[in-house]
Order: C-alpha cells, then sequence, then structure tokens
C-alpha cells in the first residue's frame, strides 16, 4: 500500500508498526524515524498541500486531529474522495488502540496486535516500577513560555506524570491545555519544573526564561530540577512518549 501521512505523530507510529517502508509522502514537521528523510513533503502540518498528497496516489492518508486548525485537512480528504483515516489520541489508551486501528486499515491486523500489545507492557513495566518509589514528585510542564501553557488533566502528560510516578501539578483542572500565569504555577509548589516547548527544539529552550521570572529565588527549587526536555518524546501523541516517560522516571527517580 502507499501511505502518505499528513502528522509527525502519525509517522512515528508507522515506524512502531514496522510499516515506515509503505510510506511514499510526509508532512515537513515529520522528522523521525530517519528512513523519511528523503520522501516528498506535503507541506506543515496545517496547510497541507493536498494537490502534492492526491499526486503521490495513496492508497490511504493518515490524518489527525492532534491540534487545532487541522481539521480543514480532514475536509479536503472528504472532498477529494482521498481515502483516509482520522487518528486524534488524546491519552495512552488512545495511542494503544490507534496501533491496532492503523495496522487493520493498512490489512496488517497482527502487525497491530502486536505492536499494541508490546505498548502496553513497557507502559505496565515502568508503572510497576513507579508504583515501589516512595516519593511522588509534583511536576510542572511548561508547553509554552509566553502566554504560560500547561497540560492539565485531559492530557497524556498526566499520565506519564503518574506511570512515573510523579503528579502533575495542574491535574485538578479539567483541559487538555491549560493558559495560566506564573502567580498560579508557584502556589502549586513544584518539585520538578519540565520545558517541553511545542515546537521548538531542545537545544533552543533557555532555562534562563524561568530563573529570571518574578519570585523564582522562593521556589526552593535547584537548577538542577529544572529539566529542558526533547518536545518530540512529550509533545506529540506518539508511540515516542513511552521513550520520554521511561527517561523521565529515570530523572526524578534516579
Amino acid at each position: 500500500m502507499r501511505v502518505v501521512s499528513i502528522c509527525p505523530s502519525n509517522t512515528e507510529l508507522m515506524e512502531y508498526l514496522g510499516l515506515a517502508g509503505l510510506l511514499v509522502g510526509v508532512d515537513d514537521y515529520s522528522d523521525w524515524p530517519i528512513s523519511i528523510t528523503d520522501l516528498p513533503r506535503v507541506g506543515p502540518d496545517l496547510s497541507i498541500d493536498m494537490d502534492k498528497v492526491e499526486s503521490l496516489k495513496p492508497d490511504l492518508v493518515l490524518a489527525s486531529l492532534s491540534v487545532p486548525g487541522m481539521e480543514k485537512n480532514v475536509m479536503a480528504l472528504q472532498e477529494r474522495g482521498i481515502p483516509h483515516i482520522v487518528l486524534n489520541p488524546q491519552s495512552l489508551s488512545d495511542i494503544e488502540l490507534d496501533l491496532t486501528l492503523t495496522a487493520a486499515a493498512l490489512k496488517e491486523p497482527d502487525r497491530g496486535k502486536e505492536a499494541a500489545a508490546k505498548f502496553h507492557s513497557r507502559l505496565e513495566d515502568i508503572k510497576k516500577r513507579a508504583e515501589e518509589c516512595k516519593n511522588r514528585p509534583r511536576l510542572y510542564w511548561e508547553w509554552w513560555p509566553k502566554p504560560i501553557f500547561t497540560p492539565g488533566k485531559i492530557n497524556w502528560l498526566t499520565e506519564i506524570s503518574a506511570a512515573a510516578g510523579a503528579v502533575n501539578i495542574f491535574e485538578d483542572v479539567e483541559l487538555a491545555s491549560v493558559m495560566t500565569s506564573w502567580e498560579d504555577v508557584k502556589s502549586r509548589n513544584p518539585d520538578y519544573i519540565c520545558l517541553a516547548w511545542v515546537g521548538v527544539r531542545k537545544e533552543k529552550v533557555q532555562a534562563s526564561v524561568v530563573t529570571k521570572r518574578q519570585g523564582f529565588d522562593q521556589m526552593n527549587i535547584s537548577k538542577d530540577h529544572i529539566f529542558i526536555l526533547e518536545e518530540e518524546l512529550y509533545c506529540r501523541p506518539s508511540p515516542r512518549l513511552l521513550d520520554g516517560l521511561e527517561k523521565l522516571f529515570v530523572m526524578i527517580h534516579g
């Protein structure tokens, strides 16, 4: 089958299934696995060039609703009659389910079941290790610095925090993404600050953006408790979140 992915998380899901070799085109932001480097690009995920997509003669397009604004891609696929499925995972269990759904759509159901089982087993292994940890540190996740955005309860990073034996300090807010203030963050007394700015490479994120904020010195957080993280391991709803989870567990528990 000829497959086009128009979202980085979908491209990564294809690799986790062992089916990245079916890809004949990807969006501009897909950057993993390395095997997709030379594939035709069909534009940024919010402005997909449907003429290019159609020219690749796909048997299936993997669309997404993971970012507001992607709805227009789905509408364009429908209008043109291009075969597609739409993934919109909001949780780790959704990602597990998407592995089976996508593989079934690609006529590889056994691969999907195997990948989902592997995903589930890996997640449970980390959870069991976390249960043995006595302390449950409080994590402040920052998705964007100005204005400040952080994940709320309806988000995979709240699950990632819990699975790592920690707590997202904004888990009480019934939203996927929360625009908040630095005063609110300080009042919640985090033990660690996790910086994973959406769309920003790790090397361009500066901890000083946080340490220079008013009142940081009174928070009793050492600079080695400020983690600058790879946004691709924490901000994309793909199976690579497990790589991020395993890394986070080591960072907070040793």
